[in-house]
């Protein structure tokens, strides 16, 4: 509020002050056209007395760009499909490692977190499932698809897709998923062996519990939840590449993983960091048992989830498959 003891520059008038507001607006947007959609134009109407720049259709206009379509996000999924599957072996190798590795993390935070609830699983059983997947492994998915890192279950979708649609070959396909498939292993055991000699699980029962569990499951159950799992991991890495800002891909990312691991389905690459921890924490389960009883049927499930109820099915509905 100004007064009369005010310097004279102080004393203007209060729509002077708003109008010269929105002529630096105006002149943002006319200098920066990225600051709006391109084409999107600039709303223009009257007040009482002189024009302000209505934003309504420029937020619309962006929250439209923020998410692809249903065909053109497949058409995303496919490119990035195509993308991975041109990448050499040691690349998609390192990169593998890397992915790895944050999956591990994420189970990791599961077990310090939900897994190591044991009150709350047996007063709340439905609460601590929440908590064991909203708290873990999303977070690991977040740092793979946002660094661009490999990770085999999300490559059963994107890279068979490239190769339905005539983007990349079957020999480009093998490359990516057993170059991929070897890396998170290598990522993966790397980081249990780092966790178990820190210690910080050394008082929780969640890794021998888990590894017990995991490799007490006959061959089909495991492979049916291995389907059904990666059904909803590709389902995540596919909504996540239609979305073209960091809170739509976490938010794509977020309510499948954790409902994957809320619904006690299996990850393949999750359990090359899960069992093995569990292993080196005393558990009576051998490494055959790992690799035949568990790690064995989960890929392959996690296979046919990833290119059959994700890749094939989105290519009947948006690609060549329902042409």
């Amino acid at each position: 509020r100004s007064s009369a003891s005010d310097p004279p520059d102080a004393r203007l008038p209060m729509r002077y002050i708003v109008l010269a507001a929105h002529i630096a607006a105006i002149h943002a947007l006319i200098l920066n056209p990225g600051l709006c959609p391109r084409g999107t134009p600039v709303a223009l109407v009257r007040t009482t007395s002189h024009p302000v720049v209505t934003g309504m259709a420029i937020r619309r206009a962006h929250a439209q760009m923020q998410l692809a379509l249903p065909a053109e996000g497949y058409e995303g999924a496919v490119a990035a499909g195509a993308k991975k599957s041109a990448n050499s072996a040691s690349k998609i190798f390192a990169l593998g490692i890397m992915s790895g590795a944050h999956i591990g993390f994420g189970a990791f935070l599961m077990m310090s977190v939900g897994g190591s609830s044991p009150a709350l699983a047996a007063a709340n059983p439905g609460l601590q499932k929440i908590v064991l997947g909203a708290f873990g492994l999303p977070f690991g998915l977040m740092m793979t698809l946002v660094t661009g890192a490999e990770l085999f279950t999300g490559n059963t979708a994107l890279v068979t897709a490239a190769v339905i649609e005539g983007k990349a070959d079957a020999g480009q396909l093998v490359k990516s998923w057993v170059a991929s498939y070897a890396g998170n292993f290598v990522g993966s055991l790397a980081l249990a062996a780092l966790v178990f000699h820190g210690g910080t699980l050394a008082l929780s029962a969640a890794p021998v519990t888990m590894a017990t569990v995991k490799t007490s499951l006959s061959f089909k159950q495991a492979f049916i939840r291995g389907i059904l799992c990666n059904w909803l991991v590709c389902m995540a890495v596919y909504m996540a590449s239609m979305a073209k800002d960091l809170p739509g891909k976490i938010v794509a990312i977020w309510f499948p993983i954790s409902a994957f691991v809320a619904l006690s389905l299996e990850h393949s690459v999750a359990n090359m960091f899960i069992i093995p921890l569990g292993i080196m924490s005393g558990a009576s389960v051998t490494w055959k048992a790992f690799l035949l009883s568990n790690l064995l049927p989960v890929t392959l499930g996690n296979i046919v989830g990833g290119a059959g109820a994700v890749a094939a099915a989105y290519s009947y509905a948006y690609g060549k498959l329902g042409k």
